[in-house]
């Protein structure tokens, strides 16, 4: 009874964890947040159930598996969202089945979170991106390609994958995953502060004059009235 009540409070924790602290203070996405938790406590009720009764669990595992690849072929998910889908699954089944000793469910859901707190962490490779992009031209030549990019892009090219190549139409989808340069991050922020300086400057000569008119009304109404 003792390890049923620990998988529960670790089920519960584990997930609000993931799912509040670490998912959605980093992908902001409200519907899969509903999806995890569901997922996650429907996966330990099933599976405490099963484990009591006479079915056997490979059937359990196996109804859970269809039901995973129906959701997710069901919505367009990033690789990240995958992961923390199939994080979720494995909070859910650990800590349904609720191994002995008591304290082995909750360590492996704590090493699950902190897993993916590590591994989906902001400071690693800030710079690194991919984008699938569609150039108005034809490159055959995959060197061409990577310098057409990074003109583009004004990035460091890593690796390009060409998705289509139509010489007819003279079209070029490519896959591209690259490094975007510090001078580059550097000058954005700056001419975002730039402008943010400029509104403040606007502002304050908009108030100025706004000001000034009133003065100039102020001395109109004045002279009339003399």
């Amino acid at each position: 009874m003792l390890s049923f009540w620990t998988g529960l409070a670790s089920n519960v924790i584990g997930i609000t964890v993931l799912v509040y602290f670490v998912y959605f203070r980093r992908h902001f996405r409200r519907d899969l947040v509903l999806a995890y938790i569901a997922l996650s406590m429907g996966i330990f009720a099933v599976t405490l159930l099963l484990s009591g009764s006479g079915a056997g669990m490979g059937l359990g595992l196996g109804l859970f598996g269809i039901l995973s690849i129906i959701r997710l072929r069901s919505d367009t998910l990033t690789q990240e969202e995958v992961a923390y889908y199939f994080i979720s699954l494995a909070i859910g089944l650990v800590n349904g089945l609720h191994p002995d000793p008591a304290w082995l469910a909750p360590s492996a859901t704590a090493a699950l979170v902190l897993v993916m707190f590590l591994a989906d962490h902001p400071s690693f490779a800030p710079r690194t991106e991919r984008q699938t992009v569609t150039l108005e031209k034809s490159y055959a030549k995959k060197a061409e390609l990577q310098t057409a990019l990074e003109e583009l892009l004004d990035a460091k090219v890593l690796r390009t994958v060409v998705v289509e190549l139509d010489m007819v139409r003279d079209l070029t989808i490519v896959d591209v995953r690259f490094r975007t340069n510090a001078a580059s991050s550097t000058s954005s922020d700056s001419n975002h502060a730039k402008a943010q300086n400029y509104a403040g400057t606007y502002e304050l000569a908009k108030g100025q004059s706004a000001a000034q008119n009133s003065s100039v009304q102020n001395r109109a109404k004045q002279e009339t009235w003399s």
